[in-house]
C-alpha cells in the first residue's frame, strides 16, 4: 500500500478520541501489572501484525501470565493467558464505559484481576471522569482504526531503521497511550537532576540527557500529523541549528522547542522514507551536537558495531 497515506486528523477525530481512552484503560492495566523499567519503558504498546499489544504481563503480581491485544483488522479486543485461555469482544459499538466494564469481565473470565487504581483518563480534558461513567466517547469507525494502525506500522519501521544507527542506550520504538504518539529516544549517560516538584513522570522520563524522536497524529494544539524531535535539557542555541529537509522547522512547545516535519510534507516528497530519515538525523545532530555527545563514537552505520564485518 501507499507509504504514508493521507490521514488528516479531522477525518477521524471522534474515533481517535474514543480509541485514545480505550488504550489508556489497557495501558493502565499494563502499568499496574508489569515490572517497572527505567524511563517507563514497561508502559507503552508495541506493534503487531494486526494491531498493538500490551505484551505479556502478570506473574510478579500473582496473576497468571496474560496479554491484552487490540486487533485492528478484525476489530476486536483480545485477552489471552499463557495456558491458551482467550476472551474477546468487538471494539465497535462500545462507549468508554462499556469497554471498561467488558474488559474487566473478560479478564475476570480468565482468572485475572485486572483492577487498576485511578481508573480515569490521564492528562486528558476529562481526567476527573471515571472510565465507568464516560458514555460520551463512543465512536469507532473500523476503517479509521485500520488506517491508524497501518500508519503506525509504517512509521514504526522507519523509526526502527533510524534507531539502528545509534549504538548507545536507546529505548524501544513504542506507542505511548499517554500522548498517543510513537517514539524512540536516545540517551546519554549524563544524569539530569530533576526537582521533586517536577513530578514522578518527568523525573523518571528525563533522568538522563535525551534526544527523542517520534510521530503523532495531531492534537488540539497542532491539528495535523507530524514527525517531531526534541532535546532535553534543551541546549542554548538549538533553534539556530539547521534542519533538513526544507520545510522542517523549530516550533515552540511548552518551555522548549520541537523540531517538526509535517506528515503532509513528508508524504509529498519523492522519497518519503528518506525524507523522514533525513529529518530525524538532522534533529539528532542539532541536539546531540550542542549537548556535547560523541556523535562519531555513538554512530552505528547499518546497525553494525562489528569492527570486521567482512571477516568470517
Amino acid at each position: 500500500m501507499e507509504l504514508f497515506p493521507d490521514f488528516p486528523l479531522d477525518s477521524w477525530y471522534d474515533t481517535k478520541q474514543t480509541l485514545h481512552r480505550f488504550e489508556q484503560i489497557v495501558g493502565k492495566v499494563r502499568l499496574h501489572h508489569s515490572p517497572r523499567r527505567n524511563h517507563w519503558w514497561h508502559v507503552p504498546f508495541h506493534l503487531t501484525g494486526n494491531g498493538i499489544t500490551s505484551r505479556p504481563m502478570g506473574m510478579v503480581d500473582g496473576n497468571p501470565v496474560f496479554t491484552v491485544d487490540f486487533d485492528f483488522v478484525r476489530h476486536q479486543l483480545v485477552a489471552s493467558t499463557l495456558d491458551g485461555g482467550t476472551a474477546s469482544f468487538p471494539l465497535q459499538g462500545n462507549s468508554v464505559a462499556s469497554f471498561y466494564l467488558r474488559l474487566q469481565s473478560a479478564l475476570d473470565s480468565l482468572g485475572v484481576d485486572g483492577g487498576i487504581p485511578l481508573a480515569r483518563p490521564f492528562d486528558l480534558p476529562d481526567a476527573d471522569r471515571p472510565f465507568s461513567q464516560d458514555h460520551e466517547h463512543a465512536t469507532y469507525v473500523p476503517e479509521h482504526a485500520t488506517r491508524y494502525w497501518q500508519v503506525l506500522s509504517q512509521v514504526n519501521l522507519v523509526l526502527e531503521e533510524f534507531a539502528a544507527g545509534f549504538s548507545g542506550k536507546t529505548s524501544p520504538v513504542h506507542h505511548f497511550w499517554h500522548t498517543f504518539d510513537i517514539a524512540v529516544t536516545r540517551f546519554s549517560p549524563h544524569p539530569v537532576p530533576q526537582p521533586p516538584e517536577a513530578g514522578q513522570l518527568v523525573r523518571e522520563a528525563y533522568s538522563r540527557e535525551v534526544v527523542s524522536f517520534g510521530f503523532w497524529f495531531g492534537d488540539d494544539d497542532i491539528p495535523e500529523p507530524c514527525f517531531y524531535s526534541y532535546t532535553a535539557p534543551e541546549p542554548e542555541g538549538l533553534t539556530d541549528q539547521p534542519l533538513r529537509p526544507d520545510g522542517a522547522e523549530w516550533v515552540a512547545s511548552g518551555n522548549g522547542h520541537l523540531a517538526l516535519l509535517r506528515y503532509a510534507d513528508a508524504r509529498k516528497a519523492a522519497d518519503p522514507r528518506a525524507t523522514v530519515l533525513e529529518f530525524l538525523e538532522s534533529a539528532y545532530r542539532a541536539g546531540a551536537g550542542l549537548a556535547g555527545w560523541d556523535i562519531a563514537t555513538l554512530a552505528c552505520p547499518g546497525g553494525v558495531t562489528d569492527p570486521h564485518p567482512g571477516a568470517r
